[in-house]
């Protein structure tokens, strides 16, 4: 099961930022859509996969000025997205270690080099999940040829957890992206 928190995205937004950020929840609604599929069910039907998307502003903390995440409510072309997947174990025994998919939301080019998770090998799909590989292996054929890959065109993420995720426990993986 994959949620994802559009922390309340108005659907019938009057300005266009709010369209914007609407638009943006409901595409990766839809693009979560095969995701849940893989991470929640059989012998892994414990496994839930939470996912959030943050952008940075400057907020006032104790009358200071801070850098800090918040929630992507508003956002226009050439921003920054982070987004966090919460991969949790909800069940009482622990799980072989799980891989978890994810579709880099249409409209959104994924930053090179900022998909992270700790204990997990990152790889890239470049045929809409179909098959994955590490970045330096991806080759994509142009009209003169082949050339090597870059992050524009990666179409998922997978993190591959190297350990077990134990009962009731938690893992996290993150990557940004700009919209388009």
């Amino acid at each position: 099961m994959i949620i994802l928190n559009c922390y309340n995205a108005p659907m019938k937004a009057r300005s266009p930022l709010r369209r914007c950020a609407a638009m943006l929840c409901g595409v990766l609604l839809v693009a979560l859509a095969g995701a849940a599929a893989r991470a929640g069910t059989g012998p892994h039907s414990a496994l839930r996969v939470t996912v959030s998307a943050e952008v940075a502003a400057t907020v006032m903390v104790e009358g200071h000025r801070r850098k800090s995440l918040v929630p992507a409510v508003r956002v226009v072309p050439g921003d920054e997205v982070f987004y966090t997947l919460e991969i949790r174990n909800t069940g009482s025994i622990a799980l072989p270690p799980p891989t978890v998919d994810y579709p880099i939301p249409a409209h959104m080019r994924y930053l090179a080099g900022s998909a992270v998770g700790a204990g997990a090998q990152v790889s890239f799909s470049l045929d809409g999940g179909r098959s994955f590989g590490r970045p330096e292996s991806l080759k994509v054929m142009a009209a003169d040829g082949e050339r090597p890959a870059t992050a524009a065109d990666y179409t998922h993420i997978r993190w591959q957890l190297k350990h077990i995720l134990k009962a009731k426990s938690v893992a996290l993986a993150r990557f940004r992206a700009v919209v388009e």
